[in-house]
């Protein structure tokens, strides 16, 4: 049975976080949101929820049979083990929700850098909020998040190749389209990260030609980065 992702069609957004770990896998599974018509009436019919005990409150959401998992850090650890991209230690699958969990909150704040009052406004309507608001990003947070996650990788016991243990885990996929969606949201910002972070770079260089992952990059599955997205890029911001 494919599983089946939900998620706003034309957007990478937090949906692409789960598609690389599908990708990766080879796993069976249907881009719902890009089913036309009908794949936007059964996301909303599930989002209303009428018949279900516990609706979900927003895409992405993974379904598998009568099975609904929301949000990305929770559908990556339910499909992390299914999927073999997560160390086999149940210790270690906490450890791998964390640090996805950190991922998280540092993609709720690259989206507030361009919807820094309201996600209601257009980003013209707040122009001024989000240059102050990216000028902090670039300055303090954006350093702060991608500085502990090079530690991670150096810190890793089995070296620097993946955030833990010698194996990819979903993880490792998620910090790729990290630095792929600053580096292309901010590219001058961005522009000595190989210098700055090794790790993180040889990292997003290495998962870029795997097989499965540069095939899908390849591919018209993959939605290019655009202005409607999480990631976006205005110049003016680019510090």
């Amino acid at each position: 049975m494919a599983y089946q992702l939900y998620y706003w069609p034309g957007l990478q957004g937090r949906g692409e976080f789960v598609r690389l770990a599908l990708e990766e896998a080879q796993a069976s599974y249907i881009d719902v949101g890009r089913e036309g018509k009908a794949g936007m009436a059964a996301l909303l019919k599930i989002l209303e929820g009428r018949n279900l005990p516990t609706p979900p409150f927003a895409p992405p959401f993974l379904k598998e049979g009568e099975t609904i998992i929301p949000h990305v850090a929770n559908i990556l650890m339910y499909l992390g083990p299914k999927l073999g991209l997560v160390p086999k230690p149940d210790k270690l699958r906490y450890v791998a929700n964390g640090l996805q969990l950190t991922i998280t909150d540092l993609v709720a704040e690259v989206h507030d850098t361009h919807h820094p009052i309201a996600s209601s406004l257009y980003y013209e309507d707040q122009k001024d909020a989000a240059r102050a608001k990216t000028a902090d990003f670039l300055a303090n947070r954006m350093p702060k998040y991608c500085s502990y996650f090079e530690r991670v990788l150096a810190q890793n016991p089995k070296g620097p190749t993946y955030t833990r243990g010698a194996r990819l885990s979903y993880v490792d996929l998620s910090l790729f389209q990290l630095i792929a969606g600053l580096t292309y949201a901010f590219p001058k910002a961005t522009e000595n990260f190989p210098k700055i972070y090794k790790n993180l770079t040889a990292l997003h260089n290495r998962i870029a030609i795997r097989p499965n992952i540069a095939a899908y990059l390849a591919s018209n599955r993959r939605t290019q980065f655009n202005q409607s997205g999480i990631f976006r890029h205005y110049p003016e911001l680019d510090g």
